[in-house]
């Protein structure tokens, strides 16, 4: 999976390139239009290809954080979960119990946080039941109450939009709540290396590793047709009576919930009971009704609280 930095693959030398037209974009919404064309790249230069084909390229993670428009999408929608982009591979323990694991942006997040656990290596199971993949990850620092995926970072493989590679060290990377800087320079992470310990008990570490997922499993609607949290938490910029003072980061699911917003319905879309955060989608729903519920929630956060939230979920072909 190493490639020489900048060297471009004339698209003529390629074998044929696996795009579908009209295809199915798969979110965990379940919801929204088709791609009109949707790539399946297996190497690093079939993904410079498509790069070439749409410098605008959609890329397509595992969908869990994603709702798309009802009229689909008219750019190129790329997967990166097939071929070497879609595999991982866990290296030697060092004299210091260290191991580097290398995953390339479209293994699924669960997946290897499995085989790392299974493998006696420590990090990973702090982002147990976060539903991404490694790339998606990465560019939004999913994490969670336990933790958050920069914690275990060495270096990112990327590919720019002029379809040059470039591997970027931890240490040239920002991670803040829910945000890479990576994402900023429009790149395409490719691969991810995790430096993670040996764990000192492996028993203890699969019982956080189910103590983590069991959280998830109890607090949140995993079952349902949702995106995760549809919002940020925020950080307040004045003080709110009884829920923090100015700079605290609090809840939205909370502060959705104390807006009275639980159970709030626009067509198929409801606002989960379990979860505030969570918009759940029922049948008939469509992509318009999740944002309008958005809207709404919005406003009423807004107007009960004076916070306007920031959508955590991406939306493609359609703004709130």
């Amino acid at each position: 999976m190493s490639h020489e930095e900048g060297v471009t693959v004339p698209v003529s030398t390629l074998p044929e390139l696996n795009i579908t037209s009209n295809a199915p974009i798969p979110t965990w919404f379940g919801l929204g239009g088709p791609a009109k064309r949707l790539a399946k790249p297996r190497t690093i230069e079939e993904l410079r290809a498509c790069v070439e084909m749409d410098a605008k390229a959609k890329i397509l993670g595992d969908g869990a954080n994603l709702l798309v428009a009802d009229e689909g999408m008219s750019d190129l929608v790329i997967s990166l979960a097939e071929g070497e982009l879609g595999t991982f591979e866990i290296g030697p323990l060092d004299q210091r119990g260290y191991a580097d694991v290398r995953a390339g942006a479209g293994v699924h997040l669960f997946k290897l946080i499995n085989a790392t656990v299974a493998a006696g290596l420590s990090g990973l199971e702090n982002l147990a039941g976060i539903p991404a993949s490694v790339g998606g990850a990465v560019m939004m620092n999913a994490g969670g109450k336990y933790g958050s995926t920069g914690d275990y970072i060495k270096s990112v493989h990327a590919m720019d939009r002029s379809g040059a590679m470039h591997e970027i060290p931890r240490t040239k990377i920002e991670f803040v709540y829910r945000h890479c800087s990576l994402a900023a320079k429009n790149v395409i992470v490719t691969s991810v290396t995790f430096r993670l310990k040996r764990a000192a008990d492996p028993a203890a570490l699969k019982a956080k590793f189910k103590e983590v997922t069991e959280y998830k499993k109890t607090t949140q609607p995993l079952n349902a047709n949702s995106a995760g949290c549809c919002f940020k938490n925020p950080t307040l910029m004045d003080s709110v009576k009884d829920i923090g003072t100015t700079g605290t980061r609090v809840s939205a699911g909370m502060l959705i919930d104390r807006a009275g917003c639980k159970g709030l319905s626009v067509g198929g879309a409801t606002v989960s009971d379990q979860h505030a955060n969570f918009i759940v989608a029922t049948p008939g729903c469509t992509a318009a009704n999740v944002i309008e519920a958005m809207r709404q929630v919005r406003t009423k956060v807004h107007a009960r609280f004076g916070v306007m939230l920031e959508p955590e979920v991406i939306i493609w072909g359609a703004t709130l």
